[in-house]
């Protein structure tokens, strides 16, 4: 019985617990990686490049949503992204650069808010997948990389049509079809990095 706990716990670790378990301090480390994705997608977020016929702009944000995610796990990594909007909101200059955005909490309702909004939902969806070990491999570490984004652009292409532009096409052809193929690339790249880093550990 004590080896199959091991065992299950193994399984549904994910690499902050793997890098932190041998600490005596590791909770308060873990807590530390939370704060430190919070900070990473702020950084993120001022790699961005606007683009002339949108007012989505070209950011790094949703790969490092994506990574921190799968590294902290589903609770840890939803929180780092919640902490990461509060601060936006509380008018931190956290969220991409913009002259054309609303700053601080209206960005939040503004026309990238829906993107925003489900960096959470992302986080957590790829923290549980991880969980369950799909980081630990390529395909299936690209598999829960495309998962996540697939709800990031779901929320934000739902939120210009229903707030916005009223039309799928239109929002779609603002807010996805310009960013997919170079999210797709960020993504595979992304989903090479945590297995190698298992490897390491």
């Amino acid at each position: 019985m004590p080896h199959v706990t091991t065992t299950a716990h193994a399984a549904s670790s994910v690499l902050v617990d793997r890098l932190t378990s041998q600490s005596p301090s590791a909770t308060w480390m873990r807590l530390a990686g939370v704060v430190l994705a919070t900070a990473v997608t702020a950084l993120a977020a001022q790699f961005t490049s606007p683009l002339p016929f949108t007012s989505v702009p070209f950011t790094m944000t949703p790969m490092a949503v994506l990574l921190t995610g799968a590294a902290l796990g589903a609770r840890r990594g939803a929180l780092a992204q919640v902490m990461y909007l509060a601060a936006g909101a509380a008018g931190l200059p956290v969220f991409a650069p913009s002259v054309t955005l609303p700053p601080g909490a209206l960005r939040l309702i503004g026309p990238t808010g829906g993107y925003l909004l489900a960096y959470p939902v992302a986080a957590f969806v790829v923290g549980m997948l991880a969980e369950r070990g799909w980081d630990r491999r390529y395909w299936t570490s690209l598999a829960a990389m495309l998962v996540g984004l697939a709800i990031i652009f779901l929320g934000g292409v739902s939120w210009m049509t229903a707030a916005f532009t009223h039309s799928w096409t239109l929002a779609a052809a603002g807010g996805l079809w310009p960013f997919i193929a170079a999210d797709i690339l960020k993504a595979a790249a992304a989903a090479m990095i945590l297995p190698r880093v298992w490897r390491l550990v």
